[in-house]
Formats: structure tokens, sequence, C-alpha cells
């Protein structure tokens, strides 16, 4: 691992009361242990939501990209829908 930065982190009471259970379980060895942990989990997730945002931006450019979209018509739209329910169902 790298070097390490001591930090002081001030939690909500309950929070503390689920480090401190997870650690007397013997989940973890220590309450940096699961603070460690949660941050491992919330980088994650956050690079995991940073791609997805990428992805999406991705998709609006293409989509603009692809030129004007013509007129909607929403009635034809439900109707389409509505059938393609039917049939998935085994009612059409």
């Amino acid at each position: 691992m790298g070097a390490y930065e001591r930090m002081t982190v001030v939690v909500p009471d309950q929070m503390a009361a689920k480090i401190h259970a997870a650690v007397e379980a013997g989940e973890y060895a220590s309450a940096s242990e699961v603070v460690r942990d949660a941050m491992r989990l919330w980088s994650e997730r956050r690079e995991f939501r940073e791609g997805e945002l990428l992805a999406l931006r991705e998709a609006w450019d293409r989509g603009k990209a692809s030129g004007v979209a013509g007129p909607l018509d929403m009635e034809s739209i439900i109707m389409r829908a509505k059938g393609k329910k039917a049939a998935a169902s085994g009612n059409g």
C-alpha cells in the first residue's frame, strides 16, 4: 500500500456503534479497517458512476449527431407498445 495520512473523522453515534460492533464481532481488526473498507467501496461506486456518466454523455452526443428526429405520433407508439405487451403475455 502507500503512505498513510492520519485523519480525524467525526461520525454520528449510530455509525460509530456499527463500526464498533463490526470490530467486536471480529469482522475487522480495527475501526480504521472499517473506514478503509468503506472508503474503498465509496471510491469504486464513484468510479462506476463516472463511467456511467461518460457513457450517457457519449450516447447523448451520438444521438445529437444522428440528425433531427421526425415528428412523434404518441398514439401510434402507445398502440405498438400495447401490441408488444399483449404478444409477450400471450394475449395477442
